[in-house]
C-alpha cells in the first residue's frame, strides 16, 4: 500500500498535504509512468482521513494532468510526467549564510547610508496614514500613473526649489521605486551597447553594475577631497553622460565647488551630453548650510536623482527622477514597462508629510542626531588613534572617511577585524582603478549607539594594532 505522511497540526489542509506528497513522488519517478494508484476508498482507509480528502487530492491531480483515470480500470499515473530533480544543497546553505549574517548582533557594522531606523517618525505618519486610508475616494484603489501621483510630485518641486535651488515643473518629475530604479531608467534612457559614460572614481560599486549592465563603458574620472577633478575630464570621447555626486561624493565626501560645477556644465555643453547628479543624503549637512543643486545651474542638461530611503528610511522605496522636458515621455514609458507605477497610497501620505512641514522638521531634528554622533565618532578616532589617523568626508551625510596610512586594508586583514566583532568597508571595493584607496576605510554612524561606536573604534584600533589573535 502506497504511504503518505501527514501532519494534522500543520495549517495545510489533508488533501493538500497529499496532493502535495503524490505530485513530489511522480515527477521524482517513485510512482512511474503508468503505475495504478489505490482506490480512494482503500487510501482513505490506510490513512484513517475521509474519503473526500483522496477524492479532492486525485482530482487536483488529474485537473493538472498528473493522473490518467480509466473507467472500470482505476486511476494511472500519467504518460511523461518523470522530471529529473537538480536540488543545490549549498543553494541552502547561502541562504543559511545569508541569514545568519544578518542575525550577527554581535558585530558592530559601520555600514554606510543606514539611518536611525529607530527614530522613524511614526506617529505623524501613522495620523496620515489614518486619515488617508479614511477619506480616500474608491477611485484611488484603481492602477495610477507611471510618472507617481500629482500630489507628491506638486510638494516635491515646491520642497526641492526652496531647500536644494532645484528648477522644474512637476511634470519633469517620474516618482521610482528608490534611487535604485532611478538610476535604471536613467541607464535605459541614455545608455546603449558600447557607449561611454563618465563617472566619478570611486563610486558605489551598485552603480557601477547597473550602468555596465547596458553594454556601454565607464570612463572613471578620479576624485580629491574636492570631488570629481574636471581637469582631467577627457576632450574627443563624446560621452553620454557624466555620473556625477556634486552635494557629498561617496565615498570620500567631497562637495564640488562652483568653478568645477561651471567646468561639468560647459563640458557638457560642448559635448552634447547630459550630466546625472546623485543627490542622495545633502540634507545632513553640518558644516554651513546645504548646498544647492547642480541642476539648478542648467535645467535643460541634468538629470537628478534623490530617494528618501536616508532620510526616512529605506523600506519606504520612494525615489524620484527629474528630467529636461525633452526626456520626460521616453522616461514614463520606460517607468509603466517597468512596474507600471509605485505604490500610490505611499505616496499620498508622503505627499501630506511634506505638505504639512513634517519633513523638514524631522530634517532639522535628524541632523542635530547625526552631527553628535559624528561628533562622537570623530572623537573616538582622534583619542584612539591619535596622530595615526586622517578623517575625510565628514561635513555631510551619514558616513566619513577614515585614512590610515601604515594599514592595508586587505581581505585577509578585513576578515580578522571582523572576528574582534567589527565589519568595515574599504573604499577600495568601490574603486574602478584599483590600487589607490587600500589605507581608506568608509565607517557609517547614523543606525549605530554611542556605546557601538566607542566599542567599535577600540575594537577596529585592537585588531589592527594587536599581536595577538583572537
Amino acid at each position: 500500500m502506497l504511504w503518505i505522511p501527514i501532519d494534522r497540526s500543520l495549517d495545510i489542509p489533508l488533501n493538500r498535504q497529499i496532493y502535495q506528497k503524490l505530485r513530489e513522488k511522480i515527477l521524482s519517478g517513485d510512482l512511474q509512468s503508468g503505475e495504478r494508484l489505490p482506490s480512494t476508498r482503500e487510501l482513505s482507509s490506510a490513512l484513517a482521513v475521509s474519503r473526500n480528502v483522496i477524492l479532492e487530492a486525485y482530482d487536483q491531480l488529474l485537473a493538472e494532468g498528473f493522473l490518467d483515470s480509466r473507467r472500470g480500470a482505476g486511476t494511472f499515473v500519467a504518460k511523461e510526467t518523470f522530471l529529473q530533480q537538480h536540488k543545490d544543497p549549498s543553494a541552502f546553505l547561502t541562504l543559511n549564510s545569508i541569514e545568519k549574517s544578518i542575525k550577527e548582533d554581535h558585530i558592530i557594522n559601520f555600514r554606510s547610508g543606514i539611518p536611525a531606523l529607530d527614530l522613524f517618525p511614526r506617529k505623524a505618519w501613522s495620523k496620515l496614514s489614518h486619515r488617508i486610508w479614511n477619506d480616500i475616494a474608491p477611485s484611488n484603489f484603481g492602477y495610477d500613473i507611471p510618472e507617481g501621483r500629482l500630489e507628491l510630485r506638486q510638494a516635491l518641486s515646491r520642497y526641492l526649489q526652496r531647500t536644494r535651488g532645484v528648477d522644474c515643473h512637476p511634470e519633469q518629475i517620474v516618482i521610482t521605486s528608490g534611487a535604485t530604479q532611478a538610476l535604471t531608467l536613467v541607464a535605459k534612457l541614455l545608455l546603449s551597447p558600447n557607449d561611454i559614460a563618465l563617472i566619478e572614481d570611486p563610486i558605489t560599486d551598485d552603480i557601477q553594475s547597473i550602468f555596465k549592465a547596458s553594454g556601454s563603458t565607464l570612463y572613471p574620472i578620479p576624485v580629491d577631497e574636492c570631488g570629481m577633478r574636471t581637469s582631467l575630464l577627457p576632450e574627443g570621447t563624446r560621452p553620454k553622460f557624466i555620473f556625477v555626486t556634486p552635494s557629498h561624493q561617496f565615498p570620500i565626501g567631497g562637495t564640488l565647488p562652483i568653478q568645477r560645477r561651471i567646468q561639468l556644465i560647459n563640458y557638457a555643453r560642448k559635448n552634447d551630453c547630459y550630466l546625472v547628479e546623485d543627490d542622495y543624503d545633502s540634507e545632513f549637512r553640518y558644516e554651513g548650510s546645504p548646498v544647492s543643486s547642480l541642476q539648478g545651474l542648467d535645467p535643460a542638461h541634468v538629470l537628478y536623482i534623490g530617494s528618501f530611503s536616508k532620510i526616512l528610511s529605506p523600506a519606504l522605496r520612494i525615489g524620484y527622477l527629474i528630467l529636461p522636458i525633452h526626456l520626460i515621455e521616453k522616461c514614463r514609458k520606460l517607468k509603466w514597462f517597468s512596474d507600471l507605477h509605485t505604490p500610490s497610497f505611499d505616496q499620498l501620505i508622503l505627499a501630506q508629510f511634506i505638505t504639512e512641514g513634517y519633513l523638514e522638521r524631522h530634517i532639522a531634528k535628524m541632523k542635530k542626531f547625526y552631527k553628535n554622533q559624528r561628533d562622537y565618532l570623530i572623537h573616538c578616532l582622534t583619542t584612539t588613534f591619535s596622530t595615526n589617523i586622517h578623517i575625510l568626508g565628514f561635513s555631510t551625510g551619514l558616513h566619513l572617511i577614515a585614512e590610515l596610512n601604515d594599514v592595508q586594508f586587505s581581505q585577509e586583514l578585513l576578515k580578522k577585524i571582523e572576528q574582534f566583532g567589527v565589519k568595515v568597508y574599504p573604499v577600495e571595493d568601490h574603486s574602478i582603478e584599483k590600487g589607490k584607496h587600500h589605507h581608506r576605510i568608509i565607517l557609517g554612524y547614523g543606525h549605530l549607539t554611542k556605546e557601538d561606536i566607542e566599542k567599535g573604534v577600540f575594537k577596529l584600533h585592537q585588531a589592527l594594532y594587536s599581536t595577538n589573535s583572537t
